[in-house]
């Protein structure tokens, strides 16, 4: 066996090993919600109860579908092709804008959750978390103000 062989079989086996991550954080995702939902709907009659439900699975949601765009990104890892580029660019794309749409959808509603609570600052365009503007009502006191 060569070193091809076994670090192809290495990517397909960590492929596989990520997609179930990412299919299982998903499946675990829906059967809460879906636990939730009835247990929740017996109880309450108000829609606001499920506001929670529906941030935590698109919480999940969005987990999952991190998993899956590794799992794809493994997939091309090992000499990929221009076919298998062009898919992975697809793929990458569709995933990457129903993760932007799922986190906004997630941050609106918590905000009519909690609107006092203020809300994690928003992921920039590469992922990360851009900093919060400061509150100008909040400025530190000048030195020697003893109010």
């Amino acid at each position: 066996m060569s070193w091809d062989d076994i670090l192809r079989t290495g990517d397909h086996l960590a492929v596989a090993v990520v997609e179930v991550a990412g299919a299982a954080v998903i499946f675990v995702g829906a059967v809460w919600a879906a636990l939730r939902f009835v247990a929740e709907g017996l109880r309450h009659r108000s829609a606001a109860v499920f506001t929670p439900i529906r941030l935590t699975l698109g919480r999940f949601l969005t987990l999952g579908l991190e998993f899956q765009l590794a799992a794809d990104i493994l997939r091309t890892a090992v000499s990929p092709t221009f076919d298998q580029i062009g898919k992975l660019a697809a793929i990458a794309t569709i995933r990457t804008a129903l993760n932007f749409f799922l986190r906004r959808e997630i941050v609106q509603e918590q905000r009519q959750i909690d609107p006092d609570r203020p809300s994690s600052p928003a992921p920039g365009p590469s992922g990360a978390a851009q900093p919060a503007t400061p509150d100008p009502s909040a400025a530190a006191p000048e030195p020697g103000d003893r109010s």
